[in-house]
Protein backbone atom coordinates (compact mmCIF):
# COMPACT_ATOMS: atom_id res chain seq x y z
CA UNK A 1 0.00 0.00 0.00
CA UNK A 2 1.41 3.45 -0.86
CA UNK A 3 2.38 5.79 1.95
CA UNK A 4 1.01 8.87 0.20
CA UNK A 5 -2.55 9.73 -0.75
CA UNK A 6 -3.28 9.32 -4.43
CA UNK A 7 -2.65 12.52 -6.32
CA UNK A 8 -5.25 11.85 -8.97
CA UNK A 9 -8.68 10.40 -9.30
CA UNK A 10 -9.39 6.78 -8.67
CA UNK A 11 -11.50 4.22 -6.88
CA UNK A 12 -9.64 4.40 -3.58
CA UNK A 13 -11.55 2.92 -0.63
CA UNK A 14 -11.84 5.40 2.22
CA UNK A 15 -13.68 5.84 5.50
CA UNK A 16 -15.55 8.97 6.47
CA UNK A 17 -15.20 9.83 10.15
CA UNK A 18 -17.26 12.41 12.04
CA UNK A 19 -17.43 13.45 15.67
CA UNK A 20 -19.89 16.02 16.96
CA UNK A 21 -22.26 16.33 19.92
CA UNK A 22 -25.50 16.22 17.89
CA UNK A 23 -26.78 13.86 15.25
CA UNK A 24 -27.46 16.78 12.88
CA UNK A 25 -23.84 17.95 13.15
CA UNK A 26 -22.57 14.40 12.63
CA UNK A 27 -24.81 13.98 9.59
CA UNK A 28 -23.57 17.27 8.11
CA UNK A 29 -19.92 16.34 8.73
CA UNK A 30 -20.43 12.92 7.19
CA UNK A 31 -22.15 14.44 4.16
CA UNK A 32 -19.23 16.83 3.63
CA UNK A 33 -16.76 13.94 3.89
CA UNK A 34 -18.75 11.83 1.44
CA UNK A 35 -18.96 14.73 -1.00
CA UNK A 36 -15.21 15.33 -0.76
CA UNK A 37 -14.51 11.65 -1.40
CA UNK A 38 -17.04 11.45 -4.23
CA UNK A 39 -15.53 14.45 -6.00
CA UNK A 40 -12.24 12.51 -6.13
CA UNK A 41 -13.96 9.27 -7.18
CA UNK A 42 -12.90 7.66 -3.92
CA UNK A 43 -15.21 4.87 -2.81
CA UNK A 44 -16.62 5.33 0.69
CA UNK A 45 -16.25 1.87 2.18
CA UNK A 46 -17.66 2.92 5.54
CA UNK A 47 -18.68 5.84 7.69
CA UNK A 48 -18.10 5.93 11.41
CA UNK A 49 -19.04 8.55 13.95
CA UNK A 50 -18.86 9.44 17.60
CA UNK A 51 -20.98 11.85 19.64
CA UNK A 52 -18.52 12.87 22.36
CA UNK A 53 -15.73 15.16 21.11
CA UNK A 54 -14.44 15.44 24.70
CA UNK A 55 -13.36 11.78 24.67
CA UNK A 56 -9.72 11.18 23.76
CA UNK A 57 -9.43 9.98 20.17
CA UNK A 58 -8.13 6.55 21.20
CA UNK A 59 -11.26 5.97 23.32
CA UNK A 60 -13.80 6.76 20.61
CA UNK A 61 -15.46 3.60 19.25
CA UNK A 62 -16.07 5.10 15.80
CA UNK A 63 -12.44 6.18 15.43
CA UNK A 64 -11.27 2.75 16.62
CA UNK A 65 -13.45 1.10 13.97
CA UNK A 66 -12.09 3.38 11.20
CA UNK A 67 -8.46 2.75 12.17
CA UNK A 68 -9.15 -1.00 12.44
CA UNK A 69 -10.50 -0.93 8.88
CA UNK A 70 -7.28 0.83 7.83
CA UNK A 71 -5.12 -1.77 9.59
CA UNK A 72 -7.11 -4.59 8.00
CA UNK A 73 -6.59 -3.11 4.53
CA UNK A 74 -10.30 -2.45 3.95
CA UNK A 75 -9.62 1.25 3.41
CA UNK A 76 -6.62 3.32 2.35
CA UNK A 77 -7.60 6.65 3.87
CA UNK A 78 -9.76 8.45 6.39
CA UNK A 79 -11.67 11.61 5.43
CA UNK A 80 -12.75 14.09 8.11
CA UNK A 81 -14.86 17.18 7.50
CA UNK A 82 -12.55 19.37 9.60
CA UNK A 83 -9.31 18.76 11.50
CA UNK A 84 -11.12 19.60 14.76
CA UNK A 85 -13.01 16.30 14.41
CA UNK A 86 -9.81 14.48 15.38
CA UNK A 87 -7.31 17.05 16.68
CA UNK A 88 -7.13 20.15 18.85
CA UNK A 89 -4.74 22.06 16.56
CA UNK A 90 -2.94 21.83 13.22
CA UNK A 91 0.23 20.36 14.76
CA UNK A 92 -1.74 17.51 16.32
CA UNK A 93 -3.60 16.95 13.04
CA UNK A 94 -0.28 16.79 11.16
CA UNK A 95 1.10 14.30 13.71
CA UNK A 96 -1.99 12.15 13.32
CA UNK A 97 -1.50 12.24 9.55
CA UNK A 98 2.06 10.98 10.01
CA UNK A 99 0.88 8.11 12.21
CA UNK A 100 -1.73 7.10 9.65
CA UNK A 101 0.85 7.27 6.82
CA UNK A 102 3.09 4.98 8.85
CA UNK A 103 0.22 2.49 8.83
CA UNK A 104 0.03 2.73 5.04
CA UNK A 105 -2.84 5.16 4.73
CA UNK A 106 -3.67 8.85 4.54
CA UNK A 107 -5.77 11.38 6.40
CA UNK A 108 -7.76 13.89 4.32
CA UNK A 109 -9.30 17.15 5.51
CA UNK A 110 -12.48 18.07 3.64
CA UNK A 111 -12.76 21.59 5.07
CA UNK A 112 -12.15 24.62 2.94
CA UNK A 113 -13.43 22.94 -0.17
CA UNK A 114 -16.39 24.38 -1.96
CA UNK A 115 -18.93 21.87 -3.17
CA UNK A 116 -18.37 20.73 -6.72
CA UNK A 117 -21.41 21.58 -8.77
CA UNK A 118 -22.18 19.10 -11.50
CA UNK A 119 -24.88 19.25 -14.07
CA UNK A 120 -26.81 16.19 -15.23
CA UNK A 121 -24.78 14.31 -17.82
CA UNK A 122 -21.60 16.32 -17.20
CA UNK A 123 -19.45 13.26 -16.53
CA UNK A 124 -20.62 11.63 -19.78
CA UNK A 125 -19.94 14.78 -21.80
CA UNK A 126 -16.45 15.04 -20.34
CA UNK A 127 -15.79 11.39 -21.22
CA UNK A 128 -17.00 12.04 -24.79
CA UNK A 129 -14.68 15.05 -25.10
CA UNK A 130 -11.72 13.03 -23.80
CA UNK A 131 -12.56 10.16 -26.17
CA UNK A 132 -12.80 12.55 -29.12
CA UNK A 133 -9.50 14.17 -28.20
CA UNK A 134 -7.81 10.78 -28.10
CA UNK A 135 -9.27 9.80 -31.48
CA UNK A 136 -11.47 7.09 -30.02
CA UNK A 137 -15.19 7.22 -29.38
CA UNK A 138 -17.70 4.70 -28.17
CA UNK A 139 -20.48 6.46 -30.11
CA UNK A 140 -21.17 6.05 -33.81
CA UNK A 141 -19.69 8.87 -35.82
CA UNK A 142 -22.44 10.49 -37.85
CA UNK A 143 -20.43 13.40 -39.11
CA UNK A 144 -21.45 14.84 -42.43
CA UNK A 145 -19.05 14.77 -45.32
CA UNK A 146 -18.61 18.19 -46.83
CA UNK A 147 -20.42 18.62 -50.16
CA UNK A 148 -20.32 21.65 -52.37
Amino acid sequence: MPNNPPSGLGHVPVAVYACAPTSDAVREAEERGRHYAGARLWRVAGAWSDFDPALPLAERPGWQAATSALSAGMIRGIVVSTPTQVATDTAQFASLGVLIRERGGFLADASGTSPTRRTPGQRGRRRDIADAASGWSSKDDTSEEGTS
